[in-house]
This record gives structure tokens, C-alpha cells and sequence, in this order.
């Protein structure tokens, strides 16, 4: 059944979308306003013959290339990618990591957990190796929060920054901070790792070429130290300085306000007298 309902949606959204919405003529005698197949080959790269298989329910296991190639040439939409993808993992079966590899740390050891509350009310967030967050302080919680950033389960950055649309106002520099994102990802997983791989199936689908772009590019080293631009609903925009401390399998990001505007926004937010969080300059 999973594999109808996968080529039905596909064919529903084809339907809905016209020739001149991706920039094709409309020509003449046609049944449906909609695109044909023939057409939506010519935009996605992907073939006709392939096209009838999934809409016939004759391929159940399409890549999660093929899945983004014909997203982006849709126009989906956030929510429509992942029905996509979903559909396209219930038709194959879903999916099922491969075993020799110890999943993603997601404890939190008791040294850590004492450390956090040392570092209250700073922003402070502890995140395993495929960027779940794990734990963080209340002061992460109210910075991060309001933004979406706390959403899901277990909360995720990368896909954050690929998926949600408040990450391109989150981040007024949204393309560097995406680089660094995908580049931290790469760097703290291999590609053979089960839980690497399932994410990045799942963002090349939902993320489309923004995110697979980023992750087929060259390795790049991400920075442990930096200012990053965040604007929050409540307090606007701040200057936040990080620097990240490794330990084994987790990595431990601690913000600190980069100006006196930001300190004070920051103390604001947390309900603390004003200095309770001095600005790091320079």
C-alpha cells in the first residue's frame, strides 16, 4: 500500500504544479494544467521511464538523490518533503542502521551535567556527534528556545538550519553558519557511520541542494572559536563569542555575549542583574 501512496503523491504534486512555474511553455492541447512526466524529466534530471516506475509503484527504493532532484523541481515544500520522504521509506521497507557501530552519545555524564550548572546563566549546550543536543543550560533554553532551536526530538542543529524556516532570521548570516554546521557534521562522523548516513538521507530529501551541496563539497575545517550573529523574537539581534571544548564523543558549546548590548539584551533575558553576564570584546 505504502508504495501507492508514494506514487500517488508524487503524481498529486506533479498535477499541481504548471509548465510556466518552472519556467517551461505551456503549449497547446493539454488535459491538465499540471506538468507532464516528460517535463518534469526535463527539469529534474530524472527520467521518464524512472518518473512511470514510482508513480506506478514499480520502484519502491528511490535514492534520497532521486527524492531531492524531484522536490526541488517541484518547488516542495518543507512539510511536503518530508511526507516524501516518509512515504519513500515505508515503501522500501524503512530504514535500518547497520550494526558495529555504537550509537550517538546521548547521556549526559555526571561531571558534565555539574559543569553545566557551573556555567548558569550563560548559554551553554552539549551536543553528541551527528549535532543532537543533549543537555544545555537554562540560559541555552531561553536563548534558543522562542527560536525553534529546542524543537524536536531529540532536538537537532543541523537539520535546524536545513529544514526550519525561521533559521535564515535565526541567523542573519545564515550561509556561513551553514557551512560550519555541515562542516562540524562531517567532521565528527565518518561516512560510514549508520546514524551519519540516516540524517543525511533524510536532509538531502528535506534539506534539498543547500544542504547536499554543502555536504558533497570539500572537507573544511570547522572553528572552535567565533562570533555568531542571533536574531531572538523577544531581545533582537545579538553578538554571541562561542568556544567549543571536545571531550569523548560530545563536543560542549559555551556562548558569551561578543558586546555591552548584547550583555545586557542577554541579561534581560534571564532575569539577572544587569553585568551578571560581561561582555567577552575582542
Amino acid at each position: 500500500m505504502s508504495d501507492i501512496e508514494l506514487g500517488t503523491f508524487l503524481r498529486t504534486c506533479r498535477e499541481a504544479v504548471t509548465p510556466a512555474q518552472v519556467g517551461l511553455p505551456a503549449g497547446s492541447r493539454r488535459r491538465t494544467p499540471g506538468l507532464r512526466r516528460a517535463e518534469l524529466a526535463a527539469v529534474s534530471g530524472v527520467s521518464v521511464e524512472y518518473l512511470t516506475r514510482l508513480e506506478q509503484g514499480r520502484d519502491r527504493n528511490p535514492s534520497s538523490q532521486v527524492l531531492a532532484a524531484i522536490a526541488d523541481a517541484l518547488g516542495l515544500s518543507t512539510g511536503e518533503r518530508i511526507r516524501l520522504r516518509n512515504l519513500a521509506k515505508a515503501a522500501s521497507g524503512g530504514d535500518t542502521l547497520c550494526a558495529g557501530m555504537l550509537p550517538p552519545d546521548r547521556e549526559v555524564r555526571a561531571t558534565m551535567r555539574a559543569l553545566l550548572d557551573q556555567l548558569e546563566p550563560a548559554p551553554a549546550v552539549l551536543l553528541n556527534r551527528i549535532d543532537e543536543t543533549v543537555a544545555h543550560t537554562s540560559g541555552y533554553d531561553r536563548l534558543a528556545r522562542p527560536a525553534g532551536l529546542l524543537d524536536g526530538e531529540p532536538p537537532n542543529r543541523v537539520a535546524y538550519m536545513f529544514t526550519d524556516e525561521r533559521a535564515r532570521t535565526t541567523y542573519p548570516d545564515w550561509d556561513r553558519v551553514a557551512d560550519e554546521r555541515v562542516a562540524a557534521l562531517r567532521a565528527e562522523s565518518s561516512r560510514e557511520d549508520p546514524e551519519l548516513i540516516h540524517l543525511v538521507e533524510e536532509l538531502t530529501v528535506v534539506g534539498g541542494a543547500s544542504f547536499s551541496e554543502r555536504m558533497n563539497a570539500a572537507p573544511s575545517t570547522p572553528p572552535a572559536v567565533g562570533v555568531e550573529r542571533f536574531t531572538h523574537p523577544e531581545v533582537g539581534e545579538l553578538r554571541l563569542t562561542y568556544e567549543t571544548l571536545y571531550t569523548e564523543g560530545q563536543r560542549l558549546i559555551i556562548y558569551l555575549p561578543a558586546d555591552d548590548d548584547t550583555s545586557a539584551a542577554l541579561d534581560r533575558l534571564n532575569n539577572r542583574r544587569p553585568g551578571a553576564l560581561r561582555a567577552v570584546h575582542g
